[in-house]
């Protein structure tokens, strides 16, 4: 899961770099202000497939194979149902929203046209997701991973074709990353899809026979409602935040999205080990053996904190080496610098949070998670930012509240963490317990 998120985040520098040093700075700001929408669709498809996860985890490890497959089958007919909504919604309301966002005028026209071909690839995204999601409930976190690499290495030759016109094709600028993007993720997805059908997985959907089980619908509507929600809440967050950051300008549009490139790498180790440890979790929960959640959750704090520790002090030592990959102008890159120097600190906060939450969702407790989320980003981020920006008269007001907000999430998931509620299953489960060295081998789809 690492490896994939590495590779993810290369190609995001892969393709800022173009966009930012070769097209230009504007280019790269309207690049930026199209990022909540795109991480608010993969917001949605991360928060229900988590719940699908969760679940085929814990059927997993409970040796439920029935409910496991209805999970999948349901899961499937909803996610590529939604897909396609939210296609058609984001494509229709594309000018809405960015006007909504305060997007600069001279960036706007471009920051629609970037959208709408994105949003393409939406019910691609949603199913890739899921069929990944339901590959790592199962223990597999490698095949998803080699499918991944091989879409993002394909997008990566190809935007600088599309962009620049090379090989015959057209000069599209920045759409040429859209379009290598939309293309090659549903290729990528098409591709995930027919491998687990012709290897006859245990989570391979049927799609001769789609349907939605009630049950098993009322399950994952427990679980991945409120993961939604969580994931969707932090998107609409950093769309309001980037709404105050347009307010200082393209210059400090173009410095936000540099050092947002930086944040993910930062926050990678955080996001791969919650939910690996999801995972964990949830299997052991679902073969009855809960007091192998606290090893997990200690070996998540040490190694995914110690990786987020050495981030931070790299982030603060050295910045503008790191944003000048991005970044041309010198004003661009002081407000970059800054911004790397104020939030790098909270790394680690973000990475407890995140090993923190992975226990509590990996029980099935995803609404309590969502609560931490709404508590920190509303009652602390977004209204932060706003009264510091406006108290300090520059955009590091923003910097700022985005630390204290990811220090106040990670207090209040570690005291739900530490009370123990959820060791309590929210989902029953058989109760017999298969002994730890008789592991039952995963079946074959018929």
């Amino acid at each position: 899961m690492l490896t994939g998120n590495v590779v993810q985040t290369l190609y995001g520098f892969v393709n800022a770099f173009w966009v930012g040093k070769k097209l230009g700075e504007a280019k790269l700001a309207a690049v930026t202000v199209s990022m909540p929408v795109v991480f608010l669709l993969g917001a949605v498809a991360m928060g229900l497939t988590m719940g699908t996860g969760i679940l085929v985890s814990q059927f997993a490890g409970a040796r439920e194979w029935d409910r496991l497959r209805k999970t999948i089958q349901t899961s499937t007919t909803i996610l590529a149902g939604l897909g396609v909504v939210f296609l058609v919604i984001g494509w229709v309301f594309a000018s809405d929203i960015m006007r909504l966002m305060r997007t600069p005028p001279n960036v706007y026209d471009m920051a629609v046209s970037y959208l709408r071909i994105f949003i393409i690839s939406t019910p691609a995204m949603f199913l890739m997701f899921l069929i990944a999601s339901a590959l790592r409930g199962i223990g597999d976190s490698k095949t998803p991973l080699y499918f991944q690499i091989s879409a993002l290495v394909a997008t990566a030759v190809f935007d600088p074709i599309l962009m620049f016109g090379w090989l015959g094709f057209p000069r599209l600028g920045l759409n040429g990353t859209a379009f290598a993007s939309t293309v090659w993720q549903s290729i990528g997805a098409l591709a995930l899809i027919a491998y687990v059908a012709r290897t006859k997985s245990v989570v391979s959907p049927d799609w001769r026979r789609l349907s939605v089980d009630l049950p098993v619908l009322g399950q994952l509507l427990v679980v991945s409602l409120p993961s939604m929600v969580q994931q969707s809440l932090v998107s609409l967050g950093m769309a309001f935040v980037i709404g105050i950051v347009n307010g200082f300008g393209e210059i400090a549009d173009a410095a936000f999205g540099a050092g947002m490139r930086v944040d993910q790498i930062a926050f990678m180790p955080a996001l791969t080990f919650g939910g690996a440890v999801s995972m964990l979790v949830g299997q052991n929960i679902g073969a009855g053996r809960t007091h192998r959640a606290k090893e997990v959750f200690r070996w998540g704090i040490i190694v995914c904190g110690g990786i987020a520790l050495a981030i931070a002090i790299l982030c603060v030592s050295i910045p503008q080496p790191l944003l000048s990959i991005f970044l041309n102008r010198a004003d661009a890159l002081a407000t970059g610098v800054h911004y790397l120097r104020i939030v790098a600190v909270s790394y680690v906060f973000f990475a407890v949070l995140f090993v923190s939450n992975g226990v509590i969702n990996g029980a099935g407790y995803t609404f309590v998670t969502t609560i931490i989320t709404l508590v920190a980003l509303w009652a602390g981020r977004v209204p932060l930012a706003a009264y510091l920006s406006h108290k300090m008269h520059a955009v590091e007001g923003v910097f700022y509240a985005m630390t204290i907000s990811n220090a106040i999430s990670m207090i209040i998931s570690l005291i739900c963490y530490l009370s123990g509620f959820w060791k309590r299953p929210i989902i029953r489960h058989q109760p017999v317990i298969p002994p730890e060295e008789d592991v039952e081998p995963l079946p074959m789809i018929e």
